[in-house]
């Protein structure tokens, strides 16, 4: 009897276990009704998930600082190795790796990502290269760049053999200097201008570089070497920029860049105001006045070069206390002081050198005003 009560105790225990399980696996309804599958987290999740708190972080690293040549030590190499060393920045969460851009025709381009404060790239043997490097963090902010460094490709700390040099010009030209602005004085934007480089065969062009939150960017390029200027318009005036100047000939050679420039955007000189426009028109008023009455003939004369098709003269008088009573071969209205005839069909057209005639009745208070104005399709009549 007792077997028989511990078989069916164990019975009950499994059924439960089992129900147990099945509500832990059941599906689950979300805060938008969503049918969901109710799981323990997983275990040995990837590393690239973003940590807690990084989609909130907005601030980028500290900008590496203390670059200098730094060869990299037991990197035997034939040809070179281009390598520098810097400062670690610092970061709210922490930075996350470094990025190495070199310079090239083209600009500046990734050549490598290290964790470290080491970084390089192989090269050809003695040849110069110029660098920056720039630290992130986990959520994607990026430091500003540190300052652009220039070092020549070596064979590291482990001595190989020399290998021969490639054929062809491989002397870049001399560094650019003497950056001063503005130049010219009147640019709108940031206009500089600086001394010639020198080459062996001869500067075919200069590439100008400006430093931007995240690294250097090519805004120009002068391609006739003897003009040593550039102007960059679209920026924000009375804020300083940062500006470097590379030279380079036919074969691809790049100078060392300039030292760096802080150019103010600059205002430049005014607009001129335009001429005015001769008049197309000119006006003769004649009036007859009688105690507070004045009843007015008009002649407008079209002395241009193009008719007048659909017109409308304005008056103005030099106070409000005109009012218009009645007028004739025109259609007339009133705003404050000035009055306005509009053409009628059959005089709509004033052909070049012909008048058009027109006539009103108002009346005044105090002495009779003469009008300071009259305008035909909003350009200014002469009088006479």
């Amino acid at each position: 009897m007792q077997s028989g009560r511990r078989s069916l105790g164990a019975v009950l225990l499994t059924l439960g276990l089992l129900t147990l399980a099945l509500l832990i696996a059941a599906p689950t309804i979300g805060p938008a009704g969503e049918t969901a599958l109710a799981a323990a987290p997983a275990r040995n999740a990837p590393n690239s998930a973003v940590p807690a708190g990084a989609a909130d972080d907005t601030t980028p690293p500290t900008r590496p600082t203390g670059t200098r040549p730094c060869p990299v030590p037991g990197i035997p190499t034939s040809t070179g190795y281009a390598s520098i060393c810097w400062n670690p920045s610092t970061d709210d969460t922490g930075v996350a790796g470094y990025d190495l851009y070199r310079l090239g025709v083209d600009g500046f381009v990734l050549v490598a990502t290290t964790t470290g404060t080491v970084g390089g790239f192989s090269g050809e043997l003695n040849r110069l290269y110029t660098m920056y490097v720039v630290a992130r963090d986990s959520a994607g902010n990026i430091s500003p760049p540190s300052a652009l460094i220039t070092v020549s490709a070596t064979v590291g700390m482990t001595p190989s053999a020399s290998p021969s040099p490639p054929p062809g010009d491989r002397v870049p030209p001399s560094k650019p200097t003497g950056l001063n602005e503005p130049c010219p004085w009147d640019y709108r934007g940031v206009a500089f201008c600086w001394q010639p480089s020198s080459d062996n065969v001869a500067v075919t062009a200069y590439d100008v570089y400006r430093e931007t939150a995240t690294g250097y960017v090519k805004v120009g390029t002068t391609t006739h070497p003897s003009y040593q200027s550039s102007g960059e318009s679209g920026l924000v005036i009375g804020e300083r920029y940062t500006y470097v100047v590379v030279a380079r000939d036919a074969a691809g050679n790049l100078s060392v860049p300039s030292d760096p420039l802080s150019a103010l955007a600059r205002g430049g000189l005014p607009s001129p105001t335009p001429s005015p426009l001769p008049p197309s028109c000119t006006v003769s008023y004649h009036a007859t006045t009688w105690g507070s009455g004045l009843s007015a003939q008009i002649t407008v004369r079209n002395v241009g070069t193009t008719a007048f098709d659909g017109w409308r003269l304005t008056i103005d008088y030099p106070t409000s206390a005109v009012r218009l009573v009645s007028g004739w071969s025109a259609g007339w209205t009133q705003t404050g002081s000035r009055l306005t005839a509009t053409s009628e069909n059959w005089n709509r057209v004033i052909p070049a050198g012909s008048t058009a005639q027109v006539g009103l009745v108002a009346s005044h208070s105090g002495p009779a005003p003469t009008p300071v104005r009259f305008s035909l399709d909003g350009r200014d009549c002469g009088v006479g």
